[in-house]
């Protein structure tokens, strides 16, 4: 679906709010009261109409008309995504409201509420990887995932490229049967660099370590999974924003913004 399709669908989301209740069909019964509520009806859709166009100058669109919602619209957090229920014609919107000068209010209250959920993280109960002073990430990640595996060789190209970071991990285990194992058993391994490497790497590990220490971890980081919302891997955290999946063009620009002079000036030069 197009931004601007995405978009006419939203504000009208936003102009059920307010609206007269939908008519599902109309009785063929000339009785004088429904005559009246079918003008009220019509008066109401065309006074919205005319405000949405006054109020969205350089919106365009093909169709207006009553909006199957009925009743007051509620917004909701489920799994760290906005949703907007309206309990009158029991609907669920998965939409995104924008206010008259084009804010996406969804976007911000889905912001805020992440900002709220990331204070939970205590980054002294983290897995850290990656030399200290580097750029810090925060990596809620799966061993079992391939985009994890996939963002492991991009941070060691980097690493190698003179650009490390300093990653505090978290472990997913509720996506893939094996992850939890393989978690507890980087966090058992006296050399948990090269373990997670190892784990991260695809190969198959022939002895998954177990103790009662790393069993705990892997129990704490699920419950701490829980609580911010993360349901996908990779998800990080880079310079307090949230970011899903490997996005390769963001962690670029991430570690641009923080190389040291020296280093990028060469980089510059180089290109």
């Amino acid at each position: 679906m197009s931004k601007t399709r995405v978009r006419r669908v939203s504000l009208l989301v936003a102009f059920a709010i307010g609206t007269m209740p939908w008519i599902a069909a109309q009785a063929q019964d000339t009785h004088p009261k429904q005559t009246d509520n079918q003008s009220a009806l019509a008066s109401a859709t065309k006074a919205a109409q005319q405000q949405l166009h006054q109020t969205f100058t350089n919106l365009k669109f093909e169709d207006f008309g009553q909006s199957p919602v009925k009743g007051p619209l509620y917004q909701a957090v489920a799994g760290g995504r906005i949703i907007y229920y309206a309990p009158q014609s029991e609907h669920l919107l998965f939409a995104s409201v924008y206010d008259k000068d084009g804010v996406n209010l969804t976007a911000l209250a889905q912001e805020q509420g992440a900002s709220r959920r990331l204070k939970a993280i205590d980054p002294a109960k983290a897995l850290a990887i990656g030399p200290e002073g580097a750029p810090t990430v925060i990596e809620f990640t799966d061993p079992d995932c391939p985009y994890c595996q996939a963002l492991e060789r991009f941070w060691n190209t980097k690493a190698a490229e003179g650009k490390p970071v300093r990653r505090l991990v978290f472990f997913v285990s509720g996506i893939h049967p094996a992850a939890a194992a393989k978690a507890e058993h980087i966090l058992c391994s006296p050399d948990k660099d090269a373990a997670f490497r190892a784990a991260y790497s695809g190969q198959t590990l022939p002895i998954l370590q177990q103790c009662a220490a790393g069993h705990a971890r892997v129990a704490q980081d699920a419950e701490l999974v829980a609580k911010v919302g993360i349901t996908g891997t990779p998800t990080l955290i880079v310079d307090g924003k949230l970011i899903s999946g490997f996005q390769q063009g963001e962690l670029e620009a991430f570690l641009d913004r923080h190389a040291k002079p020296a280093l990028k000036a060469v980089s510059d030069a180089a290109r």
